[in-house]
């Protein structure tokens, strides 16, 4: 099954096992983080280009970074409420854009998770 597979994708998995493997709670949130931002902005490109598969895929790809985020929420946390608010909007624009495409409403997802885990790092996006 492996041989069928795009080798980008081949590659981009084995390095998501290897950073998953032994990390701890915050590098895999920053791993989900960056996962949501990459898979919104393949998907994107993807559009742009005209090829479906690879939206879908990426799009796939989000909705499961966003799952694996909704679901290490402590919801009693200062921020756990406004954490699920996020994720649950950022879930509804990802999916509606499995029928209707919204590059923009995309955009400013992929935008509002790069500060959000340039401000868990402590480092600046940059413009």
């Amino acid at each position: 099954m492996l041989l069928r597979c795009d080798p980008s994708e081949a590659y981009r998995r084995v390095d998501f096992d290897a950073r998953v493997s032994g990390a701890t709670s915050r590098q895999l949130v920053d791993l989900c983080l960056e996962q949501v931002a990459g898979s919104v902005g393949r998907a994107i490109h993807a559009s742009g280009r005209g090829d479906n598969g690879a939206k879908s895929a990426a799009l796939t790809r989000a909705i499961a970074a966003l799952t694996a985020l909704q679901m290490g929420v402590d919801a009693d946390a200062p921020t756990g409420q406004a954490l699920l608010q996020l994720y649950a909007s950022a879930r509804t624009t990802i999916l509606d854009s499995v029928l209707a495409f919204n590059p923009a409403g995309l955009t400013q997802i992929r935008q509002d998770f790069i500060e959000i885990r340039m401000a868990m790092l402590g480092t600046t996006p940059v413009s």
